[in-house]
């Protein structure tokens, strides 16, 4: 279970990470300032579970990052096209 939370909380706080260098460098001003509360949370989480103690608690905790990294990017990339080209999202 302890894995399963890094994992999560990881994701979680890279993900959020990843939106705010795109909202920053894309000036969207309230989706920077709305997305630095969930940067906290997942950063808080992963301050709060980072007791990894097995082999799949560090496997875990490294791999939610790439995950949550490229996750974004993906969404970004995704959903503000959409928005920007005038369609439906």
């Amino acid at each position: 279970m302890n894995a399963v939370l890094l994992l999560v909380s990881t994701f979680s706080l890279v993900f959020a990470l990843g939106l705010q260098s795109q909202f920053v460098n894309n000036g969207h001003y309230m989706g920077a300032f709305c997305n630095s509360l969930l940067i906290s949370l997942g950063q808080l989480g992963a301050l709060q579970i980072v007791h990894a103690q097995t082999g799949w608690d560090y496997g875990a905790y490294l791999l939610g990052g790439p995950l949550g990294i490229v996750c974004s990017m993906y969404f970004y990339r995704n959903h503000f096209r959409k928005v920007r080209n005038g369609t439906p999202h």
